[in-house]
């Protein structure tokens, strides 16, 4: 599941965000610390991820500590999920 969910994140932030669809993020890759994500973009995603998975994430979570990787993020999704 945690695959499916670091290939859902990586399209959306490579197509909507960075408008760059052809490319791959690593999944250690910092997001908002490197400036890929900013803090109008960290809310766009977090919305995509409830709609997405159906998960609640709390305003408190939209930070460089649950948010700054395609890994962390999809761990605090999947420990949602589960």
């Amino acid at each position: 599941m945690k695959e499916e969910i670091l290939t859902k994140l990586n399209a959306y932030i490579t197509a909507r965000i960075m408008r760059d669809p052809g490319r791959t993020l690593a999944a250690d890759e910092p997001l908002i610390s490197s400036g890929i994500v900013d803090s109008f973009n960290l809310v766009d995603l977090a919305i995509f991820a409830e709609d997405t998975f159906g998960v609640h994430l709390d305003d408190m979570e939209l930070n460089v500590d649950h948010f700054d990787t395609l890994n962390q993020l999809a761990d605090l999704i999947q420990a949602r999920l589960d």
